[in-house]
């Protein structure tokens, strides 16, 4: 799978994560279309997700819409996706609230396309397409 020339917005999940660089896109044989996607293929727990539900449920479509960002269950996740993945959440949220969606896609873009024009998976760091396992850029300040 290549990166494309441009992330989708609706390829950003409520919570801040990538959807484009989700292990659930990039590595499964039924590609999971995203969190604001269709339900087809999705994992039971992203279909159960309590993050993207209280979006929903308060007519938000991220996160970082809300005056509570970052709430505890982002914080937690956050820490989470910190420790293991070396992504902050929060700092997603709060970069797409002060420069916009597209901002923050394009920024991750260059951050999670492969030398090869693969998109490297957020989760494990292996190329989609070459299958080379690539260390992800640091955030920049």
């Amino acid at each position: 799978m290549l990166m494309p020339e441009k992330i989708d917005d609706a390829m950003l999940a409520p919570c801040g994560v990538n959807c484009m660089a989700c292990l659930a896109h990039v590595r499964t044989k039924n590609s999971c279309a995203g969190c604001l996607g269709p339900d087809a293929h999705k994992r039971k727990s992203c279909l159960n997700c309590v993050r993207k539900n209280c979006a929903v449920e308060k007519g938000f479509t991220w996160c970082f819409q809300c005056e509570e960002f970052p709430c505890r269950p982002i914080k937690t996740l956050d820490q989470s996706y910190r420790k293991r993945y070396g992504i902050s959440l929060v700092e997603n949220g709060r970069y797409a609230r002060e420069n916009g969606v597209g901002a923050l896609l394009a920024w991750d873009r260059a951050r999670f396309t492969c030398g090869c024009g693969g998109i490297i998976c957020q989760h494990d760091g292996i190329c989609s397409a070459c299958g080379e396992k690539t260390e992800l850029k640091p955030y920049e300040d």
